[in-house]
């Protein structure tokens, strides 16, 4: 198994305008852009090469629509993730009550999908914490409910970014171990028929 290269479909989900396309932009190309950003209508694209141990892991990142009126074709896009960044801006209490109807989706349809909550924004908290407009402790609570990580990052700063995506990237490979080591048990979990195989090309 050494050195192989594998594939995870990763999913982002939240509310229009909490910094899904700006947390992708960071993770797969190092920057930041000064909006205005083109809302995104349906999906997006992009792969994300990570290194865990001695294996290569290739993201498939889905940057989905956040406007209500995509939501059903977020459901296209979510099918068959295992792993979903559940955004929400950390100066938006709203947003985090977004995020929970996502994360309901996921539990109700995606039982398989590891959930990743992320709070955006942070480098806003640093100029004022008074902006802060989910509670820190609220959010610990619903995550330890979950059973999720959660992660407060910064597309602008970078803050947090990286270590998402690594945990994402490290998750996925210790899960397929697991997998494997079930398979003397008669159950045929091989990379290509396991539910967390995911091929790019069928982006």
């Amino acid at each position: 198994m050494s050195g192989r290269r594998v594939d995870a479909k990763v999913v982002l989900l939240g509310q229009e305008g909490v910094g899904k396309s700006s947390l992708v932009e960071r993770c797969a190309h190092g920057r930041f852009r000064a909006g205005p950003y083109q809302n995104t209508i349906g999906a997006a694209f992009v792969a994300k090469v990570m290194t865990v141990g001695d294996q290569t892991v290739t993201l498939g990142i889905w940057d989905t629509a956040g406007s209500e009126r995509y939501e059903a074709m977020s459901r296209i896009y979510y099918r068959g993730a295992r792993a979903a960044v559940v955004c929400y801006d950390l100066t938006d209490s709203g947003s985090f009550q977004r995020a929970k109807f996502w994360v309901n989706e996921l539990q109700n349809c995606e039982e398989g999908c590891r959930i990743y909550l992320c709070g955006t924004k942070s480098d806003l908290l640093e100029e004022d914490r008074r902006k802060r407009g989910v509670d820190f402790h609220d959010v610990q609570d619903y995550v330890d409910e979950i059973k999720a990580d959660h992660f407060e990052t910064s597309s602008k700063t970078g803050q947090s970014v990286d270590e998402l995506f690594q945990k994402v990237a490290e998750d996925y490979v210790n899960f397929s171990a697991f997998q494997v080591m079930t398979e003397d048990k008669g159950v045929n979990l091989g990379q290509r028929n396991s539910p967390y195989f995911y091929s790019c090309c069928h982006h």
